[in-house]
């Protein structure tokens, strides 16, 4: 049976070190059977929105940045969809939190935005970030992956547009606190995928930087709200086994969105 994998791991301040980390990271979940892969936010540098006025510059990275392309070498190397996350500079120089998404030979197939941006203690992120136009389902050969970016999964709107997409599976990367409610946000993953009969998958960072202590305890939660896989609060692979024909027999058990009122549904107008 395929599996997922959730690449618990902390960052540091130097992009190679970072790199070595995701490499070391997909061989481990590739060897535990990992077909999809999804790394926490803004991995290939310390989460510089915990303060105003950071200057992150030297993380930007533009699609022809060298990291993408050993991004792509790993996940070809392993054979593993791989969901990264990284700090996006598009080329009129506006920024994003942007997640690559690789398929497994490699090809980079495409780039998706935050859309929700946070702005409050310990998370500055309009400060770095613009706002993405919407929610992005990807084709690959381990399933329909869709993308929703930390601070997005808070709106349920973000999992329900993917969902009406075909996702089957949802990547989340984030970045919790440790003293967040970890707890909380387990359940929210679960309810979520649970709403939308798919696969999801938080990812978090861990470890400390400077004063601030992340909180790990990434999940994967199953299509019928099952909590199937959780990191505690050191460095994780975690992985969890998907059946796709069981989340296609859970949808239409439920056919929820089938059931859901076209004027409810992106672009239409209610009646």
């Amino acid at each position: 049976m395929p599996k997922l994998a959730a690449l618990q791991h902390a960052s540091s301040p130097d992009i190679d070190a970072n790199l070595e980390t995701a490499r070391q990271m997909l061989a481990k979940a590739a060897a535990k059977g990992a077909k999809v892969a999804v790394f926490p936010e803004i991995q290939l540098s310390p989460f510089f929105p915990v303060a105003r006025g950071n200057n992150a510059s030297a993380y930007a990275m533009t699609d022809e940045n060298p990291a993408l392309n050993e991004l792509g070498k790993m996940a070809k190397s392993n054979g593993i969809v791989t969901v990264a996350n990284i700090y996006f500079q598009e080329k009129d120089g506006r920024r994003f939190d942007a997640s690559p998404v690789f398929e497994a030979d490699g090809t980079l197939i495409g780039i998706s935005k935050m859309v929700h941006i946070a702005q409050f203690e310990k998370f500055w992120e309009k400060d770095y970030y613009a706002s993405g136009s919407g929610f992005d389902v990807y084709d690959t050969s381990a399933g329909r992956v869709g993308v929703v970016i930390c601070y997005d999964r808070h709106f349920p709107e973000s999992y329900r547009a993917s969902a009406l997409q075909g996702a089957e599976i949802i990547a989340t990367p984030t970045c919790n606190l440790a003293g967040e409610p970890l707890d909380l946000f387990a359940w929210e993953m679960r309810i979520l995928a649970m709403q939308n009969s798919v696969y999801s998958i938080l990812a978090n960072r861990c470890g400390v930087e400077g004063d601030t202590a992340y909180g790990g305890h990434s999940v994967i939660a199953g299509p019928e709200g099952e909590l199937l896989a959780a990191a505690g609060a050191d460095e994780s692979v975690l992985v969890a086994e998907y059946d796709l024909d069981y989340r296609a027999r859970a949808a239409a058990q439920r056919n929820w969105l089938g059931e859901l009122k076209p004027w409810l549904k992106p672009g239409t107008k209610t009646p």
